[in-house]
This record gives C-alpha cells, structure tokens and sequence, in this order.
C-alpha cells in the first residue's frame, strides 16, 4: 500500500507554496519512511490500521457530505496522521516517537476536525481506561471538537454501531467508548480547575486565545507516566506576539531550525515565509491556506475575503490574522537575520589571545537577561564575537519554563552565568567584566553601554580605568552598527564559538524601521529575549566608529 502522506511530501517539499518550516518537517517524514533513521521506523501496520478506520467513517457535512474520510483526507492531514500515528521507535515498535504535535494553519482548513478525526482514531486503538481532554480558552471553543466528533461518530454506522450495540456514549459532558472504557472530556480554560487530570492524549485548542500556558502544562504534568502520551496544540495567529501559541511556534522553529533538540516533537507551521504584499501576493494565502490548493472553492473564498479586507478596514484585521497567519500588529516588523545565516558563521575555536577587544553591555530589568558581547576585528576584517548571558538564579525554573529556553542545560556551557536571586546581582556581572582580560589575555579598548540602570555599573567600571561609552538606544544611532552586523553576517565575515542561547536570539530578533529608514532592532516586537544580540549591537558600535571609519584611531562620537 502505497503512503499518502510520503506521496504529499514527495509532491510538494520542493514547491514554492510549501513554508521552508513545512519542508523541514517533511524531508524528516520521508527521511524516516525511507528507512534512513537509525533510531526511528514507518510501522505499516499502524498505517494500515489508520487507514481502515478512515474507510469507515464518514464525512457528516460539508462539501463532501457522505464520502468517507480516506476519500475526504487532505494532504497535510494525511501527513499530521501519518506521522503522529505510525513514526514509531524501532527497538520498541510499541512506543511511538512524537509525543507533541503543534499545528499552526488558518481558519478553514479543518484543523479542529482533523484532530477530532485523530480523537476517534485513538478512541479506538489507545489502550483500556484512557483519558483524552480538550482545552480550549472557553467552554464553546472546546466543545467544538465534541460536536465533530460527535456528528462524525453517528454518521459512520460501521464505527458507531456493533451488531446493534453502541459503542459510543454520547452525553452532555463527555463521551465514552463503551469497548475499552475510553473517556474524552471538554474543558474550558475558565471554568476548569486542570491540575490533577491524567490524560493519555490531549488537545488544546486556539492556543493563541489563552492568556497563560497554564492549560497545557497541567495538561502535560499529568502525562509522566504514559508511555504513549500525545498532545496537540493547535491554533491560527493571533493580533499579540506575546501569546503561548507563539512562545510554541518560536520553540518549533528552534527544534526544526536544530538550535534545540527535541526528537518528540512534531510541528507543521503554515505561515508565509514573506509576510509582505498580502495584498496582491497569492503565495501568501496558498503557503497559510494548504486546504486552498486541493478544494478550488476555498481558494475561491479567501480571494473574496481578500479583496473585502483591502477595500475594508475593519476586515483587516481578522483577515490578516486569521487566513493569512500573519500577527497584524507586527506588519512593521522583520526578521533581522536568518538564524541558518548566523549558524553558517559558527566557528570551532576563536583564539583571542593578544586581541584588542570591544565590550557590548545590556543591563537588564528584572525579566530580562543581562548580556556582556566581546568583539574584536581580525586581519582579513572579520568579526569575531563572544556573547555572555545572566538570569537571576531564582527564576531559572520560571524562564525556562515560560520562555521555552533550556537554560539549565545552558549554563554547563559557561555562555550563561546565573547570579541572585530573584533580580541579577550586578556585581558578578562587573566582576566578570573585570576578569575578562586576564581570562581571555585581550586588551579591552572601550566599553559601550546604554545609561538605563547602568550608570552604577558604569561608574565601577569607569574607577577600575576603562574607558566607558555612552550608547543612546535610538534608531538613528544604532543604525549603523545594526546594519554592520548583519552586512558581516550575510557576507560570512562574522564568527562565534558554539552558543544556541546567541542563536536562539538572533531567532528571536526583530528589526523595524524609523521614518528615515534607519533599521534597528526592536525588543517590542521580537519574539522573546535578545539582549545578547542587543550587547554585540553595541559593542559593534564601538567597532564601527573605532576600526571601520578611524582605522583604529579610538575616537567616539558623541551624540
């Protein structure tokens, strides 16, 4: 039996209408279909099995009302299925490989029915007294997926119905499969105490919707001892980039982009690779919008909804967002530099003894990081970086949990310094200034900082003999060095030892522009933390204005 999900990625992995995450996520799939994991298998009796039961049900309404499910499966469905399902271990073929699988896709492309159609596929192959729940920010959103599958269920007989015996009960308040004693129960964020619940397999719904990540984590903590736990997140955009959906998205990105490692986690992200000219650019909608490409009546919906939203205002919102999965607000926001641009610069070893260095500082409030960046240009005009972060000892649990950062896998690497408790104890952070010419044997020519809450650390370090620099955090300041930076790290001119924190930065990084057009990077509208970006930003200025336009005549600008 041929695979219709190895089928859709082998069409589709080079087309232009596929988003490069999508891709990522696809080659991995075909990777593991071809036998080329040493760790990982395609079990084609999970398959067959899934697709039996496809046979059986039967689509209730809709465009293809009547027809069965494998008729009515489209491809990236047949991808998230196939993948979630049958991607097993191969010395433990019983224990499947993906345990999260986050999907991000528009409205109208069937993802609350595609995993409504997963539920009941489980209903009937997870083992005796499972325990499925849906979490959704309110009562009806949650619901959404009973009723699905409620309408799915009694309109599949050959599913619902056994020698004329129900094997479904179908109740107000959950839904239970008589057989092996399955029970699946709705939750609303606002209404439900979460804590305590043991599901085997769980879904949260418009995740983006929900002011904290409370529902999936106590969703999660209850999962500890299932050997075949799954949850599935799933959402469109929403008009905030601070949102757990988007915290999700951003450590999906992180696991395809291979900065952090995770091998049971699954993501498809439909959303542009260019977020621009939605207006006119059709590869928008057709990258956010798979279903568009298969069913031509959805394609023809959402150039009707387009065009409603350019000629009115106030559509314009709820189009952007909802059918092109871009954060409307953030329309004047970019990405700064691709994090597979950056990883291209990474170097084995960078010898720093006998260098003459620059010292970028970003001084934190009490949730952000602080960074130290140590610069240095070499002989053939190559930027040579070290970024250094602190985080409050006390909050290590907190961060990495809200933040998604393995920050205590990341401080074994010396890159990241915990110090006080709940707020950074400064005087580490000048202490480690302090020592760096002696550690690193440089010889450190000035150090560039921004006045707010360092004018106390400047002043220690100003007495101790160096020579500190005034940064202004404006756009037309920071414009020069900003642009350098990535000028360097386009040309492959830059280099930088090992660091997934620096990398997952620059990921998170976020440029806009000022009405001159001068770029800078802004920490509002970047998706988590990039202080250690901000810090080589300003030591970067002091390169530029000492190296690069004086020839290493130390002169400063004053501004």
């Amino acid at each position: 039996m041929t695979c219709k999900a190895y089928d859709f990625c082998r069409s589709n992995i080079d087309q232009e209408t596929t988003p490069r995450y999508v891709k990522r996520q696809m080659q991995e799939f075909m990777d593991i279909y071809d036998g080329k994991s040493d760790k990982y298998i395609f079990s084609e009796k999970k398959y067959n099995q899934l697709v039996q039961i496809l046979k059986l049900l039967i689509m209730p309404k809709g465009l293809k009302a009547g027809k069965t499910l494998y008729e009515c499966t489209c491809g990236y469905q047949w991808l998230l299925y196939s993948a979630v399902l049958c991607v097993v271990h191969r010395d433990n073929p019983k224990k499947r490989r993906y345990e999260t699988a986050l999907l991000e896709i528009c409205r109208k492309n069937f993802k609350t029915y595609s995993v409504a159609t997963l539920f009941i596929v489980l209903f009937i192959t997870e083992p005796k007294f499972s325990e499925f729940y849906s979490v959704a920010p309110d009562g009806s959103l949650s619901r959404e997926i009973k009723s699905a599958i409620e309408k799915t269920i009694r309109s599949s007989p050959l599913i619902y119905e056994h020698n004329g015996d129900k094997r479904f009960k179908l109740l107000r308040d959950y839904i239970l499969f008589k057989p092996t004693d399955t029970k699946y129960t709705p939750l609303a964020y606002s209404t439900s105490d979460m804590d305590g619940k043991l599901p085997n397999v769980f879904i949260a719904d418009e995740v983006g919707a929900l002011p904290v990540s409370y529902p999936i984590e106590a969703m999660q903590s209850g999962q500890l001892n299932i050997l075949n736990k799954l949850g599935f997140i799933i959402s469109t955009k929403y008009p905030t980039i601070d949102n757990p959906f988007e915290h999700e998205v951003k450590y999906s990105k992180d696991v395809l982009d291979g900065i952090i490692h995770d091998e049971t986690r699954f993501s498809l992200l439909y959303e542009p690779d260019d977020t621009k000219g939605w207006e006119t650019n059709d590869l928008v909608l057709k990258q956010a919008n798979p279903v568009s490409l298969e069913i031509p009546e959805i394609w023809d919906d959402l150039v009707k909804k387009r065009a409603k939203a350019i000629a009115m205002e106030s559509a314009r919102e709820n189009f952007v967002c909802k059918h092109c999965n871009i954060i409307y607000q953030g329309q004047g926001s970019e990405t700064f530099i691709d994090v597979k641009d950056v990883q291209a610069c990474r170097v084995s070893n960078i010898d720093w003894t006998g260098r003459v260095v620059y010292l970028g500082v970003d001084l934190s409030e009490t949730n952000d990081n602080t960074s130290v960046a140590m610069v240095a240009v070499d002989d053939d005009n190559t930027v040579l970086a070290e970024s250094f972060a602190f985080i409050p000892e006390g909050r290590i649990e907190e961060k990495t949990q809200f933040e998604k950062v393995p920050y205590r896998q990341f401080l074994e690497t010396g890159k990241v310094i915990a110090c006080g408790d709940k707020v950074i104890d400064y005087s580490v952070v000048e202490n480690f200034i302090l020592s760096l010419e002696e550690r690193f044997k440089v010889q450190i020519q000035a150090i560039g900082y921004d006045r707010y809450n360092a004018l106390s650390t400047a002043q220690k370090l100003e007495n101790a003999g160096y020579n500190l620099v005034e940064i202004r955090q404006h756009s037309s300041v920071l414009h020069p060095a900003t642009k350098l930076l990535k000028e360097k790290v386009l040309s492959g001119e830059f280099g930088y030892t090992d660091n997934k924190l620096l990398e997952i930065n620059f990921q998170n990084a976020r440029c806009t522009y000022d009405t001159n057009r001068n770029i800078y990077v802004t920490k509002k509208k970047s998706k988590g933390k990039v202080d250690m970006v901000v810090s080589i930003i300003n030591a970067m200025y002091l390169v530029q204005q000492d190296y690069f336009l004086n020839n290493g005549d130390f002169f400063v600008q004053v501004i």
